[in-house]
């Protein structure tokens, strides 16, 4: 039959329309595939988590931002310290964050509708931050009770100020602090600026400072033990990120951070 007989231009124009509403369809489910596969994230995201961090973690996380950034490129660390109590009432209030780091458990436990399952991550103990050289001879936690040296201490609300209480009643030391600071940072600076003879700290705040305060040694016996819990935050949007990144606190590599800072094994 020649191809410019009717019937053939008609059976010609029939399969044409056939093969475009066959195509159509296939044409939308490739679309479709293609906006889940967007959905599921087929490319790679960028990641800005926020850590919730204890005063106490102030430098070492600075150390460890610096090394999770540079192995998990896409994810940006913005590390936010305070006084653990501070860090609690953000979490309360509903401020945007994603991991949470306290220097104590009590202060986690009392989020456990917020947090996920914490993890301890490090520990610590308390020393006698004195004026470099330690010009009034500050020996122990007796020397504290002194009426002529000026001692700072943290506020009873902060988990330094509790340690740091706890200690002192035990060894039944009587101390009238000339002040009452928010975080254990703000203990360590009035005693670097010379506005207080002597404050209790913890150990890796002091070492932060060795060219301007003495740290004196409390014995483990008197002594108490901070825990560092670290936990994802429910609100997170970021849950999986934040999950990792409170994971990566306890492989070897973010535990020798830690060690190098001071900090003693969880």
């Amino acid at each position: 039959m020649s191809p410019k007989h009717p019937a053939f231009t008609a059976r010609r124009g029939a399969a044409a329309v056939v093969t475009v509403a066959l195509l159509v369809p296939l044409a939308a489910c490739g679309s479709d595939d293609d906006d889940d596969a967007s959905k599921q994230g087929g490319g790679d995201k960028n990641v800005n988590l926020t850590v919730l961090a204890a005063s106490s973690l102030t430098d070492v996380f600075a150390t460890a931002e610096k090394v999770y950034e540079e192995e998990h490129p896409g994810t940006k660390l913005t590390i936010s310290p305070a006084g653990s109590q501070e860090l609690a009432a953000q979490v309360k209030q509903g401020s945007p964050a994603d991991v949470l780091v306290t220097a104590d458990t009590k202060t986690m436990d009392g989020l456990k509708g917020e947090t996920g399952t914490p993890t301890v991550i490090a520990k610590n103990r308390l020393v006698i931050a004195t004026r470099e050289g330690n010009p009034d001879k500050v020996k122990g936690l007796k020397d504290l009770s002194n009426s002529k040296l000026k001692v700072v201490l943290a506020d009873d609300t902060v988990p330094v100020g509790r340690y740091s209480k706890q200690v002192l009643d035990k060894q039944g030391v009587d101390v009238q602090p000339v002040s009452k600071e928010a975080n254990v940072r703000s203990v360590l600076s009035k005693v670097e600026l010379g506005e207080a003879d002597a404050g209790i700290v913890y150990k890796t705040d002091a070492a932060t400072a060795p060219d301007k305060v003495d740290a004196v040694a409390i014995p483990d016996d008197q002594n108490a033990v901070a825990s560092y819990p670290a936990a994802t935050l429910k609100g997170s949007k970021n849950g999986d990120a934040a999950a990792a990144f409170v994971k990566w606190l306890s492989t070897p590599e973010a535990q020798k951070i830690l060690r190098d800072a001071g900090f003693q094994k969880p």
